[in-house]
């Protein structure tokens, strides 16, 4: 590591000088700089010989990396932008011509000679935010500021962030051209295609091919999110993986002069372009799909028009509209109301509107504590949300909702392959499952395989970061999500072996355990059950988890829905806390855990209740508490009572009566609970800011305002109410 020698400044290290300073600091450090690790040694000392101009050095330095660090193959090389530019340099300086030039030159020729899918992952360490890098410099630049003498370590730290920048600086304003000559060499491109539907719209279309005369199977995505960077990315890819990749957008968008109208066509325009498809030399008949949430959702929408040219599926964190989005069990998700201005506002995206946090939160708080109703969300913003408007007129999962995809014995017609992927954070789980259950539930010998690890929406679109909402993901569960995607369409499309990680039809990554597990079913993840009871705790204590229920006991809550002083209050965003928030309602807790305990599947219960109110929206927590004090998210379960029974048809509760909630649908656990641990439930009724509120006065929710509130909301929870969860 760094030594704590000393190093003189001989001029003040400055903004207006550092280009000057730097490279006598960095052969001041060169001459008393060693590093007992060899990878830190040469990943530093090629950064100081770039710095002082040393560029052949540089190179023999980054070599010697790469033969320490024996990266996979089918990887970039590392630190190949870096060798990319001191090669530039070299040529340079040896034919007094410009850098442009012969930058240009040597990248060429040097991604020239990566395959294409070495060059597609190479691509992306040449991108990168110049102002950012150009903010770490003067950061390191300003913990130095009026320093003399530096540490080795405070020396270092600002070479590294001046010679990152310089790099950037010379070859980035180059690099998109370069790129540019490279791709057309390798790939027919296509931006300017438009497909015709049998009812006269036209969709915009990219498409990107592989160089060859063979027809290829074809990989489409279906999106909403007409981004053209992100379509292009995504098509390259699937070319630069042997297919004919094609990105389409849904009508209305990118170059379609159609009205813009999202979830209502997507069906019969996705089959429409898989039609287009198949009917280009370049297609050899089989199309593929793929995509996240949106457009995870087009995929189901295409398969309910069954075009014979689909003959596989790869969704992830999908959506399923009235099911999951724009409510979960009936309770409107107000960060959908953003949705419509970000997609449906223009031909692109609207990111300045949607990225507006603090309008969206601001109009949390104002609906929140207006107390107005629901419905009168657009009146309190200032600007008309037609789309959400409507969506308010179906509460229920009615015939709007369920002409958008496949519904009931159609899931018996479809049998071609499907991979899902979803996420213990992601808020589309219940979407993902909610196919994969009526998929299987219709057709119970179909092909269709499900994996799930600790993943959030986002993440499993564009990789698995380091930490999920304040979790650190066990080392097994760091996959490149995406290659998986395309390894299991290569076993699909091109016979090669199935992946490894998709042992059978469902796969989950147990947290804490860092191991995958695998079975046939959801039902057969766990071997054993659970069963809790919610009770009453002893001598006035708090409630409890028990394994014998209490027929007589009763925790009774009351929710003022007429207090609203906590409209400011922020909500957790973290998986991980040391206190759960009091809006969660009730907390029950078990005893330690003896031994340690794997959660595996579904939970499921009844809740044994008397109310008196007409209806209420229930929220259930499932956490892991350790012996630190800290709570893990390990799913979550929301349902409006009135729609427990049928989420197609409102049925009243009737008040203060015994009555009963099926706990059932909900997300999955996969967790290891280590010995001492505890298992703890939040049971609460839905008061917060970011939801629906539903006051229980029996009118439509979205028509009830404060004034219906009444009486405070009291529900006695009796001790026979129960959770079950799989044990494996």
């Amino acid at each position: 590591m760094a030594r704590a020698t000393d190093i003189p400044l001989h001029a003040p290290l400055q903004a207006n000088n550092v280009d000057r300073v730097v490279p006598t600091l960095a052969r001041q450090v060169m001459a008393d700089f060693h590093d007992e690790d060899k990878q830190r040694h040469f990943g530093t000392l090629f950064r100081l010989q770039m710095a002082t101009g040393d560029y052949a050095q540089a190179v023999q330095s980054i070599h010697a990396l790469r033969a320490l660090r024996a990266d996979d193959a089918t990887q970039p090389p590392v630190f190949f932008q870096y060798e990319t530019y001191a090669l530039a340099k070299i040529r340079e300086a040896s034919t007094h011509t410009t850098f442009a030039h012969t930058w240009r030159t040597t990248f060429a020729e040097r991604f020239a000679a990566l395959d294409d899918r070495t060059a597609q992952q190479a691509e992306f360490a040449f991108g990168g935010y110049l102002p950012r890098m150009r903010d770490d410099l003067d950061k390191a630049l300003a913990n130095i500021a009026g320093k003399q003498r530096l540490t080795q370590a405070e020396a270092i730290d600002v070479i590294r962030a001046w010679q990152v920048h310089a790099a950037y600086r010379a070859f980035q304003p180059l690099f998109a051209d370069a790129l540019a000559q490279d791709d057309a060499r390798r790939y027919a491109i296509d931006r300017s295609a438009l497909v015709r539907t049998p009812d006269n719209a036209n969709l915009a279309v990219l498409t990107v091919r592989p160089r060859v005369a063979t027809p290829l199977p074809t990989l489409l995505t279906f999106t909403i999110y007409a981004n053209d960077d992100w379509a292009w990315a995504d098509a390259k890819k699937m070319a630069a993986y042997g297919y004919v990749g094609v990105v389409a957008y849904s009508r209305g968008k990118g170059r379609s002069t159609d009205a813009i109208a999202p979830y209502t066509h997507d069906g019969a325009d996705a089959a429409a372009v898989i039609d287009w498809v198949a009917q280009q030399s370049w297609s050899d008949g089989r199309v593929g799909m793929y995509g996240g949430s949106y457009s995870g959702f087009t995929q189901w929408a295409a398969l309910k028009q069954r075009p014979k040219a689909l003959k596989a599926i790869a969704t992830s964190a999908t959506v399923a509209p009235g099911i999951d989005v724009p409510m979960e069990g009936g309770v409107f998700l107000n960060f959908i109301y953003a949705w419509p201005a970000y997609t449906a506002s223009n031909r692109t995206l609207n990111d300045a509107t949607y990225g507006d946090t603090a309008r969206w939160a601001g109009l949390d708080r104002n609906l929140y504590s207006s107390g107005r109703a629901y419905r009168e969300l657009p009146a309190i913003d200032g600007s008309p949300n037609p789309l959400f408007s409507e969506w308010l007129r179906h509460p229920a999962y009615d015939d709007y909702w369920q002409r958008l995809i496949p519904q009931n014995e159609a899931f018996a017609d479809i049998d071609i392959p499907v991979l899902a992927t979803t996420g213990y954070f992601d808020g589309a789980q219940i979407g993902v499952l909610h196919y994969f259950r009526e998929h299987l539930k219709h057709h119970p010998d179909a092909d269709h395989t499900l994996l799930i690890g600790p993943y959030q929406h986002l993440s499993m679109q564009t990789g698995v970061p380091p930490t999920v909402q304040g979790y650190t993901p066990d080392a097994v569960a760091r996959i490149d999500l995406q290659a998986l995607r395309l390894a299991w369409f290569d076993h699909v499309f091109k016979g090669a072996p199935k992946p490894a990680l998709l042992a059978d039809r469902v796969n989950w990554q147990v947290m804490g355990a860092n191991t995958w597990r695998h079975a046939h079913t959801l039902d057969a993840m766990p071997t054993q059950a659970l069963k809790l009871h919610l009770v009453a705790g002893t001598d006035d204590g708090p409630p409890q988890l028990a394994a014998q229920s209490q027929p007589h006991a009763v925790v009774t809550q009351r929710i003022d829905f007429t207090d609203r002083s906590d409209a400011a209050k922020p909500l957790p965003e973290d998986s991980v806390h040391m206190q759960l928030d009091p809006r969660a309602g009730l907390v029950f807790t078990s005893a330690p855990m003896t031994q340690d305990t794997e959660l595996a599947g579904a939970f499921q219960g009844v809740l044994d209740f008397s109310i008196n109110k007409h209806d209420a929206d229930i929220a259930i927590g499932i956490y892991e508490l350790n012996a630190q004090g800290e709570y893990l998210d390990l799913g979550w379960w929301l349902q409006r009572a009135s729609y427990n029974a049928d989420r197609r048809h409102r049925q009243l509760l009737n008040p203060n009566v015994p009555q009963q909630l099926e706990v059932k649908d909900t997300r999955l656990l996969g967790r290891k609970l280590v010995a001492g641990s505890r298992l703890v439930v939040s049971l609460g009724v839905v008061k917060q800011a970011d939801l629906q509120l539903n006051l229980g006065s029996g009118k439509e929710p979205a028509d009830e305002s404060i004034a219906d509130a009444g009486e405070p909301m009291q529900i006695h929870w009796y001790g026979t109410s129960y959770l079950e969860f799989g044990v494996h």
